[in-house]
């Protein structure tokens, strides 16, 4: 077993996420460059900001696994738990979205199934992690962890929503 894992969020959410936050962008600006009133520029701006936080959020976004513990890291943070004091890993699963709880004692690590590899992620921390910390539901999940891809095509389903507003913009105003 390597001495070290690293996991990331998919790029496969990534690539349509970053689209998305461009076009949006994009219409923002042709929205102010064609004077279009300010309500749909305060409303689009209102869009942009929590796309765009999520959007860092997840690029930045990383978990590295080795034999001491978990590290997660986020955009200008990271969280560290040892494995040795490990005292619970529990599962949340919604449909097929799954959310992995890691404690020790206040301290916690929420992980998704929103990261590549999530079923090598989670064998990766079955195995390094106390036995008895982890719960029934967890080791229930652990046999077939569920790759979630609805987000994904969400996400495509929203940049072509854009892309045709952003065509009708320009076509009104050519």
């Amino acid at each position: 077993m390597p001495q070290e894992l690293t996991f990331a969020i998919r790029r496969t959410f990534l690539v349509p996420l970053g689209l998305l936050l461009l076009l949006s962008l994009a219409l923002l600006v042709t929205s102010i460059i064609q004077g279009q009133p300010t309500a749909k520029a305060i409303i689009l701006a209102v869009i942009i900001l929590p796309v765009a936080g999520f959007f860092i959020e997840s690029a930045f976004r990383r978990t590295v696994i080795n034999a001491e513990g978990i590290t997660v890291y986020k955009f200008l943070r990271q969280k560290h738990l040892a494995f040795a004091k490990m005292t619970a890993v529990e599962t949340v699963m919604v449909r097929k979205r799954v959310f992995l709880t890691l404690c020790v004692e206040d301290e916690f690590v929420i992980l998704s199934n929103a990261y590549a590899d999530f079923p090598e992620l989670v064998r990766a921390l079955l195995n390094r992690v106390p036995q008895a910390t982890i719960s029934d539901d967890t080791r229930k999940m652990a046999e077939a962890p569920p790759v979630k891809s609805t987000d994904i095509i969400s996400c495509w389903l929203a940049v072509a929503l854009l892309a045709f507003i952003l065509y009708i913009q320009f076509g009104d105003h050519s």
